[in-house]
């Protein structure tokens, strides 16, 4: 199972998570608390471990800035929490794959609400990331889950933490999208993002 740390917006933040080694490392560029400016995020981005992959988070933003961030390497993946439709995502891979190179990946955010109402998925999206808001660090009503068969790997984000972490990998997601559970005080705590990898790469409490 893979995992995700989100919302870095300090230089130790990314010493954190390279000494933790999750799969995916997160940077916001939406209007967030833990936004950074892209500026910024290349200077984190160059800090960043090159095994670990480097997700830009979003909302409704410009095509052309994300295809920006991608094409400098700032990012490997676009993950969208707006109402970007496959219109919009069919933009973005040809903006992004501009000068014969492969289009950005897209993680796109699913609401909690949406599954309840059956709404149809982006089918562009190479990956779903299953949430109850746009960040709102809170659970949603996981059994909606069971009922529920993907069609595209898919990411579990919301309220994930330290109290919660091991019910959420029963659920088998392809990764777990982990924000304000590696927090404390609104703060990345290096405790909590070293003992929150280790418990999802050996499937236990540690």
């Amino acid at each position: 199972m893979n995992v995700k740390i989100c919302g870095l917006f300090r230089e130790q933040d990314i010493d954190y998570v390279n000494e933790a080694r999750p799969d995916y490392a997160g940077f916001v560029f939406a209007e967030s608390k833990r936004k950074i400016s892209p500026s910024f995020a290349a200077q984190l981005r160059r800090r960043l471990s090159g095994d670990i992959v480097p997700v830009g988070v979003f909302v409704n933003a410009p095509v052309a800035d994300i295809a920006a961030l991608y094409h400098a390497n700032v990012i490997a993946i676009a993950q969208l929490h707006g109402t970007e439709d496959d219109e919009y995502i069919a933009r973005l891979k040809a903006a992004s794959a501009e000068g014969g190179g492969t289009p950005v990946e897209v993680i796109k955010t699913i609401r909690s609400v949406e599954l309840e109402q059956n709404t149809p998925l982006a089918a562009g999206a190479d990956y779903y990331l299953i949430d109850s808001g746009a960040g709102s660090g809170k659970p949603f009503n996981w059994e909606l889950l069971n009922s529920f068969k993907f069609t595209k790997p898919w990411f579990l984000a919301g309220g994930l933490g330290l109290d919660n972490i091991e019910q959420a990998m029963a659920l088998n997601p392809f990764a777990l999208d982990i924000s304000s559970g590696a927090e404390t005080d609104g703060i990345k705590n290096r405790e909590k993002i070293v003992q929150l990898v280790s418990m999802v790469r050996k499937g236990k409490n540690v």
